[in-house]
C-alpha cells in the first residue's frame, strides 16, 4: 500500500502533462498537434535509459534514493513544461526550448523513479505475494489519476496560464510529500523481513560489460523476450489514442478544458473498475479458465478494441452522443488487459537471477517508454496529416481510432500465444526449480 501510495504520486504528476497540458497546447494555444505529441514522444524516448537506471539501482543495493530522486526531477521538470505555456504564444521558439527540458527532466524523473519502484516491489515481496502486489500499487496509481484529473478539473476553468501553473504546482508538492511520507524506513523493513527468506543481495559488479551483460541475459530468456514485444504492440495501442481524446473532446463535442480533464478522469475509473473486476473474477475462478491470466489479457485487449469500434461511430455521429459511457467502456477494457499484464510482469521479474530485478523492470519499461513514444506521436501526426488533406474532423478521428482498434487486435495475437500469461501451460515445470509462480489476482 506505501509503495502504492508512491506510484500515486508519479501518476498525478504525469496525468497533468500528458493529458491537460496537450489539451492546452493544441486547443487553447492553437499550436500544431504535433508539437505535444512530438514532446510526450520525447519523455518517453528519454525512458529509454530505464535498464540503466534499473541496473545502477541493482548495484547500489538501495532504491529509495533513487525513487526520491526520480519524483523530486519529475515533478521540477512538470513545474518546466507548465511554464512553457506562457512563452510558447509569444516567443515559440524559445518556448519550445523551455518545453523541451521539461519534458526531458519528466522522462528521466519517470524511469529514475518508476523502475526503481517497480524493482523494489519485485525484489523486496515474498513471491505468493507479488501478483496481488503489483495489482494493488496499480490500482491505487489509477485511483491517483482519477482524483488528480477530478479535481485538477475543478479549478482549471476558466482557464489562464496562472491558474495552470497553480494547479501543477500544488499537484507536484502534494506528490512529492506524499511519496517521502510513504517511502520513510520502508525499504530496511522489508529488506530485514526477506533477509530471512532470501539469499543475500550479490556484490556489486563494476566490470565493464557488465550492464550490457545483464541486459543481453533478458533478452535471451525466451519467455522474456517473447512477453516484452507483447508489452511493445500493446502500449502502441493503448498510447495511440493517449494524446488525441482530449483534443477530440474539445473539437467534436466542444467540452471545455475542465470538461475533457474530467473525462481523462472517467476513463481512469473504467480502468479502475476493470483491474478490482480482473481481480476479484482471478480469485473467484483460481485454477480454471476463466482465472488464466493469458485469458482475461486477450479478452481485455479484444474489448479495448471493441470500444474503439464505438468511438469511430462516436466521431462520425458527434454530439449528443454518450461519449463519457465510451470512454469508460474503454477505460473498462484497458484495466482488464493492464492487471493481467502486470501479474506476469512482477511473476517474471521475480524469476530471474535475485539481484537483477531492476534490469529486467528496465528492459519492459523501455520497450513500453518506445511504444508510448510512437503511439502518442502517432496519433497526432495523423490527425495533422489527414487535417493538412481537407478530411472533415470527425473523419480524422474516426481512422486513428479504426487505426488503433486494429493494433489492439494484433495485441490480443500475441497474448494467445505469451506461455507465462497462464498458470496452466506447464509454466511451473519450465521454471526448473525456481520459486513458485502464483499468477492469480
Amino acid at each position: 500500500m506505501r509503495l502504492g501510495l508512491v506510484q500515486t504520486s508519479i501518476g498525478a504528476i504525469v496525468v497533468l502533462m500528458t493529458s491537460t497540458l496537450n489539451r492546452v497546447m493544441t486547443v487553447e494555444l492553437a499550436l500544431p498537434a504535433m508539437l505535444p505529441g512530438a514532446l510526450v514522444a520525447l519523455h518517453y524516448l528519454v525512458q529509454l535509459s530505464r535498464p540503466g537506471f534499473g541496473h545502477a539501482s541493482d548495484q547500489h543495493g538501495r532504491r529509495t534514493p533513487w525513487i526520491l530522486g526520480g519524483i523530486a526531477l519529475l515533478g521540477l521538470g512538470a513545474l518546466i513544461a507548465t511554464a512553457s505555456t506562457g512563452v510558447l504564444t509569444t516567443q515559440t521558439p524559445i518556448g519550445v526550448v523551455i518545453a523541451t527540458v521539461g519534458f526531458t527532466f519528466i522522462g528521466a524523473g519517470v524511469g529514475a523513479g518508476g523502475t526503481s519502484l517497480l524493482a523494489l516491489l519485485a525484489a523486496e515481496v515474498p513471491d505468493e505475494r507479488r501478483a496481488a502486489a503489483g495489482a494493488i500499487v496499480w490500482i491505487m496509481m489509477i485511483v491517483g489519476f482519477v482524483l488528480t484529473t477530478i479535481i485538477a478539473g475543478q479549478f482549471l476553468d476558466p482557464f489562464s496560464v496562472p491558474r495552470l501553473l497553480t494547479v501543477t504546482a500544488v499537484v507536484v508538492g502534494a506528490a512529492l510529500l506524499l511519496a517521502l511520507i510513504a517511502l520513510i524506513g520502508l525499504e530496511p523493513y522489508r529488506t530485514g523481513v526477506n533477509a530471512e527468506t532470501r539469499n543475500v543481495r550479490p556484490k556489486k559488479d563494476a566490470t565493464p560489460n557488465a550492464f550490457r551483460d545483464a541486459v543481453r541475459g533478458v533478452w535471451d530468456d525466451r519467455r522474456a523476450r517473447h512477453f516484452t514485444v507483447f508489452v511493445f504492440v500493446s502500449m502502441l495501442a493503448y498510447s495511440t489514442q493517449d494524446l488525441i481524446l482530449e483534443p477530440f473532446a474539445a473539437l467534436v463535442f466542444d467540452y471545455s478544458i475542465g470538461e475533457t480533464t474530467r473525462l481523462a478522469g472517467i476513463q481512469n475509473q473504467g480502468v479502475l473498475l476493470g483491474m478490482l473486476a480482473i481481480a476479484i473474477a482471478g480469485t473467484r475462478f483460481a485454477g480454471s479458465p476463466l482465472g488464466s491470466l493469458r485469458f482475461w489479457t486477450v479478452a481485455g485487449c479484444s474489448g479495448s478494441a471493441l470500444a474503439l469500434a464505438v468511438l469511430v461511430w462516436a466521431s462520425l455521429a458527434g454530439p449528443p452522443w454518450p461519449l463519457p459511457e465510451t470512454v469508460f467502456a474503454l477505460g473498462f477494457s484497458n484495466g482488464v488487459f493492464a492487471v493481467a499484464a502486470i501479474a506476469s510482469m512482477m511473476a517474471l521479474a521475480g524469476a530471474g537471477p535475485h539481484g537483477q530485478e531492476g534490469v529486467r523492470m528496465g528492459v519492459w519499461g523501455a520497450a513500453q517508454a518506445i511504444a508510448f513514444a510512437a503511439g502518442g506521436f502517432l496519433g497526432t501526426a495523423l490527425y495533422d496529416s489527414f487535417t493538412a488533406l481537407g478530411f472533415e474532423r470527425g473523419y480524422v478521428y474516426a481512422l486513428i481510432f479504426i487505426t488503433e482498434a486494429a493494433i489492439f487486435l494484433a495485441a490480443a495475437g500475441l497474448a494467445t500465444r505469451i506461455e507465462s500469461l497462464s498458470p496452466h501451460h506447464g509454466v511451473r515445470e519450465e521454471l526448473k526449480g525456481n520459486a513458485t509462480w502464483r499468477l492469480t489476482s
